[in-house]
């Protein structure tokens, strides 16, 4: 999404000063970077949100990346002594659940250090927290890469045996044809010389992958596959087929369970086959080719004319709700696919995918007020660097889901003024988005004082940098006894209200939190997202994992997914 310009000369205005949070000066009271009054966060509520809303070294509207990478790391490593079973679980639940990954890798080597450092040892162990966090194969690499680069080349055993421990349960002759690349800081034999990982004694195959992975390192020309791995023989015979053979290999027939066979991924077919990617080459790749992979591709699709029986086939995977939970993709994933594709032959699955990835959201009932940011500063942040999107789309898209879950439903943007935001039961998600507007600043009192109508409960998606020119307290409006709920997206440092009795804060750029709203709707002590698992016989808690309805089914039995 294109920068207002008023948006980019603000934000260029606020790069050249400090922020406005006054925490220095004996009694100063807080406020937020916006010059609004603010609350200061207790530091597990500051760390939780800068968590779940931040991607490692990301420019924010009112903080560097830099400085949220610093603030991570202090606040991790203070809580880590202080409060090591917190930490340890949160970092574990951002991998697992929150699908955070540059976060748990860095928070897991800041726990270690500020633990090693200090000369604690309760609570988890340093090398159980490092193995926590290690769910991709490439993921034992990259900590040791950020380790080495922040902490220097004197790497505890600690982390090594935490790696270890994760190479073992990771490492596959499919994981090191997609991961061990050139392109990597640490290749797999890199770390396995790193940390001496032994094989598992219940995977045979693994002590010749190692044996195989560092040769791959240090002597390639030399390198030869265990006979005993099909996979990587395949793969090997394949790759030295000449030049001239090669489209006949992939179209002809045979050809996609032939890379299937030999664990080729689509970026290295690309490079490989020295010859178009039409529409022939990927119908052979995509039977192979995972959720994310699928749906980053789907321009690519268009533009090649792939069939519409494969489209089929593609729309089939990325509406299948198993399929979008193993390949726990953001939701703002399927926003942006659908943004970008070419056609609208996509719309109904991505319309359904979008749906099984906000499984968490609940279904409320009686009356809800939904706010949603729409202030210059959401505009101005992407979710990520990688990304397009604002994090204004995903209060808009998370606010709608909300909405269109709910019994009964007022849905509202909000800046220097606000206003109600149509959407008819069932209505595609979408399509609601499309209504969304930029409204300027940031006056959540007065969007309140304006559209709460005894409402049974207030939620409220932004960053909770509320304007200055409105000095009551946002959330003043509504009655202490009516739940408010603040959906934070950035996990700044100043908060736009106190929490406690009816007043919670949550976060992240997934569903995964909003489970809370459920159990604390159903009266169940749910401090932490990892604290409790949802209770699934409470009609609340239980309508928080139901789907979204389901208006797609018929229009996407014939069309694809992941990113």
């Amino acid at each position: 999404m294109l920068v207002a310009p008023h948006v980019a000369a603000a934000a260029r205005s606020l790069s050249s000063r400090s922020p406005r949070l006054s925490r220095g000066s004996a009694g100063a009271a807080p406020l937020t970077y916006t010059g609004g009054p603010a609350f200061v966060r207790e530091p597990r509520e500051e760390l939780f949100l800068l968590a779940v809303g931040n991607f490692v070294s990301q420019q924010t509207f009112y903080e560097s990346g830099q400085e949220r990478d610093d603030r991570y790391a202090r606040l991790v490593g203070e809580l880590a002594v202080q409060e090591p079973e917190w930490t340890a679980g949160l970092l574990r639940w951002l991998r697992s659940e929150a699908d955070m990954r540059s976060a748990s890798l860095v928070g897991a080597a800041a726990y270690v250090r500020a633990r090693l450092d200090a000369g604690v040892s309760h609570g988890p162990s340093n090398r159980t927290v490092i193995d926590s966090v290690l769910q991709r194969a490439d993921e034992p690499g990259e900590l040791l890469a950020h380790w080495i680069s922040a902490y220097g080349r004197n790497v505890p055993q600690p982390v090594k045996r935490g790696v270890a421990d994760g190479v073992r349960r990771l490492y596959t002759s499919r994981s090191l044809l997609k991961y061990d690349t050139g392109s990597r800081a640490f290749r797999f034999g890199d770390v396995l010389n790193l940390v001496h990982a032994s094989p598992d004694p219940a995977k045979p195959w693994q002590g010749p992958l190692f044996r195989y992975a560092l040769d791959r390192r240090h002597h390639p020309e030399r390198a030869v596959p265990p006979a005993s791995d099909r996979m990587l023989t395949a793969h090997r015979a394949l790759m030295e087929s000449a030049p001239d053979e090669r489209r006949a290999l992939v179209t002809g027939p045979g050809g996609p369970e032939r890379l299937a066979a030999a664990g080729v991924t689509w970026e290295a077919l690309a490079g490989w086959l020295h010859g178009p990617m039409d529409a022939a080459v990927w119908e052979a790749i995509i039977p192979a080719m995972a959720p994310m992979a699928l749906l980053r591709n789907l321009r690519n699709f268009d533009e090649a004319g792939v069939s519409d029986e494969v489209a089929a086939a593609v729309a089939a995977r990325l509406t299948d709700a198993s399929e979008v939970a193993r390949s726990r993709q953001f939701p703002f994933r399927y926003l942006a696919a659908y943004q970008h594709a070419p056609s609208q032959r996509w719309a109904a699955a991505l319309e359904e995918a979008l749906g099984h990835s906000l499984a968490n959201v609940p279904a409320l009932p009686g009356r809800t007020l939904i706010l949603v940011d729409r202030s210059d500063s959401m505009f101005w942040d992407t979710v990520s660097e990688r990304s397009r999107l604002t994090r204004a789309d995903a209060a808009a898209l998370f606010g709608t889901a909300l909405a269109l879950r709910a019994e009964e439903a007022d849905l509202v943007e909000f800046g220097w003024g606000s206003a109600t935001v149509p959407f008819a039961p069932g209505e595609p998600v979408l399509e609601v988005l499309k209504r969304f507007r930029s409204l300027g600043g940031t006056f959540t009192a007065k969007a309140l004082r304006k559209h709460y109508r005894d409402h049974d409960r207030v939620l409220i998606v932004t960053d909770e940098q509320t304007a200055s020119y409105d000095p009551v307290t946002p959330t003043k409006p509504v009655p202490a006894r009516v739940p408010l709920y603040t959906w934070n997206l950035a996990g700044y440092r100043p908060a736009h209200a106190p929490t406690g009795r009816n007043r919670h804060t949550f976060g992240g750029l997934t569903d995964a939190a909003f489970r809370m709203v459920g159990l604390i709707e159903a009266r169940r002590e749910a401090a932490w997202p990892w604290t409790m698992e949802p209770d699934l016989t409470s009609p609340v808690a239980g309508q928080g994992l139901a789907p979204l309805p389901d208006r797609t089914a018929s229009a996407a039995a014939g069309r694809i997914e992941e990113c």
